[in-house]
Order: C-alpha cells, then structure tokens, then sequence
C-alpha cells in the first residue's frame, strides 16, 4: 500500500524457489502473494520480474495460473518470463542446461501459454514439452514481458513479446548499441511493431542519509552482479551470499544507486529513460524502506511526473 499511496504505477515481484542471499532472508511463493496483494491493491497493475517457466512451473500451470489472477483481478496482471537461474530449479532435482536450452524452453513454454490462453483443445508436441489435448477452460489474454541480457534472447523479445525487462549490470551503452537493436531485428523478423514493445529497466537501489550506511544494506545481496549465478548451477543461497562478499564496491556503485539525496536517484533514472526505456522499476534494498519510499514520494515521483 505504501508503494501505492506513494504514487507508482506499478509494483512488481521477483518469483525465486531460493533467495540470492541466506541472511535474514525470507521467499514467499510469488503468485499467491501477488494475488492477495491485489486484493488490497486495487489501482495499479501487478506483474512477475520474473517467472521462468522451464522447469519448476510447467509451461501449463503457468497459463492456468496467470488466467485465474486475471478473472480475479482484471487487465491488471502481467507475467514476465525468463530462462531463470539455477537456484530455483537445482535444489527441487532439476539439472541445470546450458542457456541455449533455457531460451529454447522459454519459447516453447510462451507458444503453449498463449494457445491455451485461446481457448479450446491443445495438442502441442516441441522438444521439450508435450501437451495432448489440454483445456483450460478459462480464456486470458495477459501481457507477457521478457527478460534479455544478450542478443539471442533480445531477439526473441521482439519475435514474441509484449514488453522487455532489462536489468543490471546491464549498461546502458550496451543497451543502446546490442540489446535494443536486436530486438527490432527480431520484430522486423516477425513483422511486428518494436515501437509497440514496451521496454522496462530494473534500478536496483538504496537510500539513507549516511552513505556507509546505504553501502552496508548491500553487503550480503549483490550476487547477481556476477554471471557465475546465472550460467553455473549454483543453488546454496550461503553460496550466494559469500559470492556477494567478493563483489567489489567499484562494480556496486556502478550497478546500484547507492543515494544519499533524491538527486542522485533522479541523475540515473534520467539516465535510463534518455537511453530509450519507457519505464523503470526500483527493487530497493534500503535500511529503511518506508524512509525511502517517503523520498520517492515527496521528490522522485513528483519530478518525473512534470516532465
């Protein structure tokens, strides 16, 4: 409700089995807390950053699920979908494949979600999966968002997506010379409109008065800095958090804002929307997040919405 009142226009939600971090750590089951969450938030819409539906979620359930959220809470649901991370598939007995074989999954698993989402009866029969005749019984017709951080994949955001979700340490620059113009390749491709993708950046960010403070918010949960956590099976969230402990504050500060003022949020926000994004999503790691979110409130929000 704070993130409501305090004026965003959307919240979104990580869907991880395992945390990045072990400390004082908690991991809820994404959905059922989205969709209680829209019981009470009733304004803005609600999406997963992000939902990897390869192997923990059959490609199925996921349509089953997201269609229910939608007969329950309207237009306001949106799935965003990835080629996940081991952490959350390793440790309920799932071997972890190589990236070719996730986007691949990834793929497979929209085309199944979106003719089920259709309606009626189903056969479908890839690599991967296997549907024989299969009804939901419920049509949707929900967004799906896409997260990219190289080109193959950025293609297929813009050969089957509705939006884009970037996240870091994705820089910008990349952003601007690789990932963007493969996904107008991969529209063209489609003889889609790329203009149509909506593209969402996630800026990661913390906020106190002190600086030290700020950094120290970060110690144990940056371990998504390093590729090792998406591309090897890593699943020990102990793991996790000591890979955190040898990331240097260097690479930190250039991944996050680390804000001492409201300036300093709004100079890299500015920096995101310039580079071609229509909208940022903050996934604050704050010591105090009602502090924070106060600050949105009062200085951030208000300053983008005059622009």
């Amino acid at each position: 409700m704070l993130a409501e009142q305090a004026g965003f226009g959307a919240i979104w939600v990580t869907d991880h089995f395992h945390p990045w971090f072990h400390t004082g750590a908690t991991e809820c089951h994404s959905w059922i807390w989205m969709s209680a969450a829209m019981q009470v938030v009733k304004t803005v819409p609600f999406g997963t950053a992000v939902t990897a539906p390869i192997f923990r979620y059959h490609p199925a359930l996921v349509a089953q699920a997201f269609a229910t959220m939608q007969a329950m809470h309207g237009e306001r649901v949106i799935l965003g979908v990835g080629s996940g991370e081991g952490m959350n598939e390793i440790p309920l007995g799932f071997k972890w494949p190589n990236l070719r074989e996730r986007r691949t999954r990834v793929i497979e698993a929209m085309k199944i979600i979106r003719e089920l989402w259709k309606g009626g009866f189903v056969d479908f029969h890839s690599q991967f999966y296997d549907l024989n005749a299969a009804s939901l019984y419920m049509k949707a017709s929900v967004p799906i968002y896409i997260a990219a951080v190289g080109p193959k994949m950025a293609r297929v955001v813009g050969q089957l997506g509705d939006g884009y979700i970037c996240n870091p340490p994705t820089t910008m620059e990349y952003v601007k010379t690789v990932l963007f113009p493969a996904i107008e390749e991969g529209a063209k491709a489609a003889g889609r409109s790329y203009e149509g993708i909506r593209k969402m950046y996630e800026l990661d960010v913390t906020y106190a008065r002190d600086y030290d403070q700020a950094l120290s918010s970060l110690k144990n949960v940056v371990a998504f800095l390093s590729i090792e956590g998406y591309v090897e099976p890593i699943s020990d969230p102990r793991k996790l958090e000591e890979m955190s402990g040898e990331i240097s504050v260097d690479k930190i500060e250039k991944s996050y804002v680390i804000g001492t003022t409201p300036e300093d949020h709004i100079k890299r926000i500015e920096q995101v929307f310039d580079a071609g994004f229509d909208h940022v999503c903050i996934l604050s790691f704050s010591p105090d997040e009602e502090e924070c979110l106060q600050m949105y409130k009062k200085h951030i929000i208000p300053y983008f919405a005059e622009k």
